[in-house]
């Protein structure tokens, strides 16, 4: 195509898919843009062995970077792909902040276009320690002012960003139209017994921020039922200690799952459960929250903006252990239903991939048209920050109760 662009996809793990939100974003990307533009992913040469390395995936070519693209090395993994995508690709499409300290360099000195998908308030997870939060913030800073796209994947993400840097960001969420229904066998039965009545699950990286220490004894308290979690439990002393705890039969209802990475498996556990349990409390539109919503999964969700923004308010959420519980023993399989169909609605009008590919075909098209090489320009301050007096003397009363987008608290 004539306007087809070389687009360099950076802070990936890579391809095929074996990680987690960003990778299963560029496999997705890849598989609906490679006819339109040239598609370079960088990937970790830690994760893929030479042997099992591939040159291309779905008509993107892969470059391979001999360093770990999670943790401390994603610094360094991350401007090495910059560095390297900026001889030859017109856009950089950089997924995360880690390599951030690179783009004001790119802008000066090249006329690539760089658009960056924050990832969700990094900064703030419980994981990191201060220097590291101070790290990721900054970077975050950088990657919002250095950009000439910046891309939330959830409405709350936006407002944030709106109101910490003065910049409008462009929405674009995740899809999750390729997790699919699994009929329960015979031999799934066989396997997995609580297939067999139903029950509550979540899967999540083991992190204090997903709340999996929370909703463990909320379920630990109510033994008629059953709870099935999928995780990494073993990355972590976090992980590990609540394996510890609630593994190994010490609570009948409670079933402990190391990770599940065929998806048809996954599917299965997923798509066949009563209400799906989403404790995230960081971060912006949570891949798993969004496939679960396109298996039609009833959600009862920890109560943040972001995931309030994502369920567009139609979940049920609960902030403590007494609120899950309480809606678990109040709320009728009905009402779970009733639940469900609502969520696959929204899925089904947001959340789809081929959608989410248009966004980011519209998004890369849109930057190259530009003839901007310095920084974007931020928001104007608004009306409704001026005292009502004021306001009323210059016959602007009516803009005294209004509200941007971006005034609303995360």
């Amino acid at each position: 195509m004539s306007d087809s662009k070389k687009v360099a996809i950076i802070g990936t793990v890579g391809l095929p898919a074996c990680y987690g939100g960003f990778e299963t974003l560029t496999a997705f990307l890849v598989k609906h843009l490679h006819e339109q533009h040239e598609l370079t992913v960088y990937c970790s040469g830690k994760t893929y062995p030479k042997a099992e390395r591939r040159t291309h995936y779905e008509g993107a070519k892969l470059v391979y970077l001999p360093l770990q693209a999670n943790g401390v090395q994603s610094i360094l993994y991350d401007c090495l792909a910059i560095l390297h995508a900026a001889l030859f690709a017109d856009v950089l499409l950089v997924l995360g902040v880690p390599g951030a300290i690179m783009l004001p360099f790119v802008q000066w000195f090249t006329k690539k276009k760089i658009i960056v998908s924050i990832d969700g308030i990094e900064w703030r997870r419980a994981k990191w320690n201060r220097a590291a939060k101070w790290f990721l913030r900054w970077s975050e800073n950088i990657a919002v002012r250095y950009s000439h796209a910046d891309i939330s994947d959830n409405d709350a993400i936006q407002n944030y960003t709106a109101r910490a840097y003065s910049t409008q960001s462009s929405v674009i969420e995740y899809g999750g139209d390729h997790a699919l229904k699994q009929p329960i066998t015979d031999a799934a039965r066989a396997e997995y017994p609580f297939l067999s009545r139903p029950y509550a699950f979540k899967v999540c990286r083991i992190e204090p921020e997903n709340n999996v220490h929370l909703v463990l004894e909320a379920f630990a308290e109510l033994p008629s039922y059953p709870f099935v979690i999928i995780g990494n439990w073993k990355n972590s002393d976090y992980g590990r200690q609540l394996r510890a705890q609630y593994g190994d039969g010490a609570y009948p209802n409670l079933h402990l799952l190391d990770p599940i990475y065929e998806q048809t498996r996954l599917d299965l556990l997923r798509s066949n459960c009563a209400v799906y349990v989403h404790g995230h409390s960081a971060g912006g539109t949570n891949p798993s929250l969004v496939e679960a919503m396109s298996l039609g999964l009833p959600v009862l969700a920890f109560h943040v903006s972001f995931n309030k923004a994502t369920t567009e308010n139609k979940a049920v959420y609960f902030a403590t252990k007494e609120e899950l519980q309480q809606c678990i023993l109040t709320t009728s399989i009905t009402n779970w239903q009733a639940l469900g169909q609502q969520m696959k609605s929204v899925a089904d009008r947001r959340y789809n991939w081929a959608t989410i590919a248009r966004k980011y075909d519209y998004l890369i098209r849109k930057v190259s048209a530009t003839a901007q090489r310095t920084v974007k320009g931020g928001l104007h301050s608004q009306l409704s920050q001026l005292p009502p007096a004021d306001l009323v003397q210059h016959q602007l009363g009516q803009f005294a109760a209004l509200k941007m987008f971006y005034e609303d608290e995360i």
